[in-house]
């Protein structure tokens, strides 16, 4: 499909670019990140923020990124490292570090959330990004909810959702689609997410998640919310702030400007070539390089070939449907690493 013109209204926007930070993966996935945006989109002129999640009675372990030469790698990249607190979720759900760390962004100006594994591949600028009318990832498995034999179908199922918080179930629905089939249903990945305030946007999603998780309607008793209480969450946020499916042009995130890998041998397995080729120019420089290498998963995969290998188990033009179906595939050779 052929991707709209940005209009004047819409390219060349300032915003801000925010990311979730801590000891481990994350970091080294941020860096990744930061190089990538850097690489790809040079005349981008607002803040990267790296959300830092702190130690405190909701972590076992000190989340925080305790790595001194991935944090001056960061810094030098230009990434802002914004510590934040847990006061609801934290280890026993580290998904809701995409919502709490909401409350520490600049209130009233828009931004765009990234999940840290994604990778920048194009120019962020030229994304016509409508920050009135919020949307998130359309890339995404119908992973929740999973009516039962005997319950509720797709349609009782979401729409006691939209009615504990009084929103309009019918004007969310895509009448496209078929009736209980996932997709007729508003659902986002929660890879990336975008609106014009951080706080307002921030206070809904909390408001709603831990509304859910912890009144859920009855209809919902069969459920389970971990790990989907984002994404559970996430649609009616931004059906509520006035945002829908269609308020991106398709071909701009997840297409031509970012990638959202998920782990790296699922990005040799599937992505495209220039995809692969821009992972591989930012991570090439020596000073970046010898930080990347404290992560086994990036040494291996990266600098040491064997996301090439797993590139070649697969035809990219005859991929198996199902990620699970890739991830075993990968196992079965002894190529996964995360």
């Amino acid at each position: 499909m052929a991707r709209e013109q940005a209009s004047p209204q819409t390219s060349g926007q300032t915003f801000n670019v925010v990311i979730v930070g801590q000891h481990g993966r994350l970091a080294y996935e941020a860096l990744i990140f930061a190089a990538s945006l850097r690489h790809s989109s040079p005349d981008f002129k607002g803040r990267l923020i790296v959300a830092e999640p702190q130690a405190g009675v909701l972590w076992k372990n000190d989340p925080s990124i305790k790595n001194a030469e991935v944090r001056a790698a960061l810094e030098a990249l230009g990434a802002e490292i914004v510590p934040f607190e847990n006061k609801h979720f934290g280890e026993a759900y580290p998904y809701g570090n995409k919502i709490e760390m909401l409350k520490v962004l600049p209130k009233g100006e828009p931004f765009v959330f990234f999940d840290t594994d994604t990778l920048i591949t194009g120019d962020l600028m030229s994304v016509p990004f409508d920050f009135d009318r919020p949307s998130a990832s359309m890339r995404r498995e119908g992973t929740w909810p999973i009516p039962q034999i005997y319950g509720p179908g797709y349609t009782g199922l979401w729409k006691s959702l939209y009615d504990k918080f009084s929103l309009d179930f019918d004007s969310s629905l895509d009448l496209s689609q078929p009736d209980e089939y996932w997709r007729r249903y508003l659902y986002f990945n929660a890879g990336f997410f975008y609106y014009r305030c951080p706080r307002e946007f921030g206070a809904k999603f909390l408001h709603y998640a831990l509304a859910i998780r912890d009144t859920p309607p009855v209809e919902l008793c069969a459920q389970t919310f971990d790990p989907w209480l984002d994404q559970v969450a996430l649609p009616l946020v931004i059906h509520a702030l006035g945002g829908g499916r269609d308020t991106l042009p398709e071909g701009y995130l997840d297409g031509e400007v970012s990638c959202h890998y998920r782990f790296l041998p699922l990005l040799y397995a599937r992505e495209t070539d220039r995809t692969i080729e821009v992972l591989e120019t930012v991570t090439a420089p020596n000073k970046l390089k010898k930080v990347l290498k404290g992560s086994n998963a990036i040494k291996r995969t990266i600098y040491q070939g064997r996301g090439h290998k797993v590139r070649a188990l697969f035809d990219q033009d005859n991929m198996p449907r199902r990620e699970q179906m890739i991830r075993n595939r990968i196992k079965k050779n002894g190529f996964w690493i995360r």
